[in-house]
């Protein structure tokens, strides 16, 4: 297989972390997504990561808490899961740096973008977490971000769906699903697999985003090697 892409930067949301427990981490699939890494990574490419953290924490979890103190714990929950993944790919014999948005110097390494981009150099993956690093900004977002920040020439969203419905899957099973969108189709139809913000972003920076199931066989490898699956954005 050959890649299609230089530099990717992988979305994975902290629910398909969990597999089918739904909370905490899940050793198989953590293992599964490690191994496409390191396939990815033998390949030259150069991989940055943005781990939701949904499996340990996510809103305020039917409480009237704080908007910006749930967004925090938000966050640390993200540490939570990049830590994780640092370790189990650093197992396997890839250099690995955790950055976050908030600064914890005793756990991570503040983000700067130069770090970053030296670490790719170097033939490290990058870990990048806390979200944006503010409150009322989700995962997607800060993907969408960092996407921009580093020049990648696309953004994977492993979820836990096959792409991109008209509507959820899971309630309606004539729910329709889309090959390709575009970026305004996103936003005009109010579609629920990508924030608006995100999306707008990545509108106005020419980032492809490809959206697909990480529990598929090889997903990750197969996007970035260019095979059609899941629903592609673009302009």
């Amino acid at each position: 297989m050959v890649p299609k892409y230089k530099r990717v930067l992988l979305k994975l949301s902290g629910e398909a972390l969990a597999g089918e427990q739904r909370f905490g981490l899940n050793a198989d699939v953590i293992a599964k997504v490690v191994d496409q890494l390191v396939k990815v990574h033998e390949m030259g490419v150069e991989i940055a990561l943005v781990i939701g953290g949904g499996n340990f924490w996510r809103g305020r979890q039917g409480t009237n808490m704080d908007r910006t103190t749930a967004d925090q714990m938000g966050m640390l929950a993200t540490v939570m899961n990049s830590l994780a993944m640092m370790d189990a790919i650093e197992k396997r014999g890839i250099p690995t740096r955790v950055q976050t948005a908030l600064n914890m110097v005793s756990v991570a390494e503040p983000y700067v973008l130069r770090r970053t981009l030296r670490h790719f150099e170097k033939g490290r993956i990058v870990i990048i977490a806390c979200g944006t690093g503010n409150p009322y900004c989700s995962t997607d977002t800060a993907a969408a971000q960092r996407s921009c920040e580093i020049g990648a020439d696309v953004l994977l969203m492993a979820k836990n769906v096959d792409g991109i419905y008209d509507s959820d899957p899971a309630k309606n099973p004539n729910a329709k699903k889309y090959d390709t969108l575009t970026f305004e189709e996103i936003i005009e139809k109010r579609l629920k697999a990508m924030d608006v913000t995100a999306a707008t972003m990545c509108m106005e920076n020419n980032i492809p985003v490809l959206a697909f199931a990480l529990g598929e066989e090889d997903a990750i490898l197969r996007a970035v090697c260019g095979e059609h699956l899941g629903t592609m954005i673009t302009n």
